[in-house]
């Protein structure tokens, strides 16, 4: 198949990676949804200086953007090398800035409820996650790139597996890393629930949004987490099975498992944007862009923050 450039009776569909047309219209929605986001959180970004989160968010989405028009690309024809590696490469790799971009909230949370409840002091959340969530990231990048010299069956069936394998690792090792994060936030929630008693007589910085909005905060974080994770776990079996398994040739799972589930996360990250809902993470009246702040500081930090709602 090394000489197929476009559908023919000697180069038919059922012998691309995929075996179908990609949808046209759900790869077009997907287009549109991540690309409102990647602008709405330039925008949030900018009114609430958070810049870090948004960043990461932003770069997610627009990579989902460039892949999900590599899928359109190959609706119009399933061999074209172009879009193939658009696609694979950037649909692969772009739910890892999601990713980091949910480990920059977690400090904050755990410095809000109490670190005495965490088992991690609350930097290393940031750093430890984010380096390996960074690790997964270069490590499925470098296997997209192997991959993509011998992309849509046209080069050798041995690169194919060895970028492959790469990617599979880089998969795994984001999958574990967001495994072993929600391990120790279950573990956090658990104390901090236990010793709600005792929090609730204890002086605590006063959030300055309702606590409805903050519970919607707190559930769309989550939700977005749980999303993303689905979406790495699935992509594992389906990258482990090979190219042009029946799984990778299963269009719907796809659109669902994947795509789906990054949009969910995507729209959940701009919709409840942590600035908004968590200023305790907004540089905004603070001047001071980005900057982490301790706990002991959040008092006299919140005084220049107007609530949202009462």
């Amino acid at each position: 198949m090394d000489d197929c450039k476009r559908i023919t009776p000697e180069c038919p569909v059922e012998d691309t990676t995929y075996g179908y047309y990609p949808n046209l219209a759900g790869n077009t929605v997907f287009v549109v949804v991540f690309a409102i986001c990647a602008i709405a959180q330039v925008i949030l970004g900018s009114i609430y200086r958070l810049k870090s989160y948004s960043i990461l968010v932003c770069l997610g989405c627009m990579g989902e953007v460039v892949g999900y028009i590599g899928r359109i690309i190959m609706h119009s024809n399933p061999w074209n090398t172009s879009g193939f590696i658009m696609q694979s490469l950037l649909l692969i790799v772009s739910p890892s800035l999601l990713a980091a971009g949910l480990y920059l909230t977690l400090k904050h949370l755990v410095f809000y409820y109490g670190p005495r409840y965490s088992i991690l002091k609350p930097d290393l959340y940031t750093w430890l996650f984010v380096i390996c969530d960074a690790v997964g990231f270069v490590t499925q990048l470098v296997g997209g790139g192997v991959q993509a010299s011998a992309s849509n069956k046209t080069g050798s069936p041995k690169t194919r597996d060895i970028g492959n394998k790469i990617m599979i690792a880089g998969i795994v090792f984001q999958a574990a890393t967001m495994a072993i994060c929600g391990i120790l936030a279950i573990d956090f929630t658990q104390k901090v629930f236990r010793h709600r008693k005792e929090e609730r007589d204890a002086q605590r910085v006063t959030m300055p949004v309702s606590k409805k909005a903050f519970t919607f905060y707190i559930t769309s974080t989550v939700i977005a987490f749980i999303a993303i994770l689905i979406r790495c776990i699935y992509r594992i079996p389906e990258m482990a099975g090979g190219w042009g398994n029946a799984l990778m040739r299963n269009e719907k799972d796809f659109m669902i498992l994947d795509g789906a589930m990054v949009a969910i996360g995507a729209i959940l990250m701009t919709i409840a944007f942590p600035g908004a809902f968590f200023p305790l993470m907004s540089g905004r009246n603070r001047g001071k862009g980005d900057r982490q702040i301790p706990a002991s500081d959040y008092s006299s930090e919140l005084q220049d923050i107007k609530p949202l709602s009462k």
